[in-house]
């Protein structure tokens, strides 16, 4: 929920047993070995691409959601009146539902409308079904590339305008190593079209070894 520029919500997590728990770990276990990030989003052998997605999801769900976290008292409606990333780009919200048209809010307001969205998402099991013998619905990597299209848009911003707070805090290092996994992950799988990452590219290039 949206509080005064906060967002309070709970880690997702997977149930222990079911193969999303098992891929999550694999995942883990890779980044913990020290493994070259760029490697390690590669679809393990004999794994489903749905299921390696899905995991991901919630991944850098939990992961975008901490690092906001970090500089959210610092991204009040007065600091950030509007969704943006320097004065070049700006996004809109739309959902369909509250916003059927694209509209200008508050990057706070942007971004727990864009969490909600997404954990909603998540609980959907229509989406995200909690078994294996549940097939995922044939538009769900439209679904995933939608909702990694909106999270890189929380980096931009947080690049934009609260990168000194990151980096006053510790957070910087974490920071970049969490986007360069993610720009990894998005690329390796055709998530987000390569113009919608421009806002991003002078970081990218410094970052991310071809």
């Amino acid at each position: 929920m949206f509080r005064g520029g906060k967002t309070f919500r709970a880690k997702k997590n997977f149930k222990e047993g079911t193969q999303s728990f098992n891929l999550h770990k694999k995942a883990s276990d890779l980044l913990d070995s020290g493994v070259n990030l760029k490697d390690a989003v590669f679809l393990p052998d004999g794994e489903d691409l749905n299921e390696w997605l899905a995991v991901h999801v919630v991944d850098f769900f939990n992961r975008i959601n901490l690092i906001f976290g970090t500089v959210c008292d610092f991204c009040t409606e007065d600091s950030c009146p509007q969704m943006t990333g320097g004065p070049q780009y700006e996004y809109h919200w739309k959902d369909d539902k509250q916003y059927k048209k694209p509209t200008s809010v508050s990057a706070p307001l942007y971004i727990s409308l864009l969490m909600d969205w997404v954990e909603e998402i998540i609980n959907d099991e229509k989406v995200f079904p909690p078994m294996p013998d549940i097939p995922f619905p044939k538009t769900f990597k439209k679904t995933v590339q939608q909702i990694f299209r909106r999270l890189f848009r929380v980096f931009v911003h947080i690049y934009y305008h609260h990168f000194d707070k990151l980096t006053s805090i510790g957070a910087e290092a974490h920071t970049n190593t969490c986007y360069e996994h993610f720009y990894y992950f998005v690329t390796e799988f055709d998530l987000i079209p390569q113009k919608e990452l421009e806002p991003l590219k002078d970081l990218t290039k410094n970052l991310v070894k071809e």
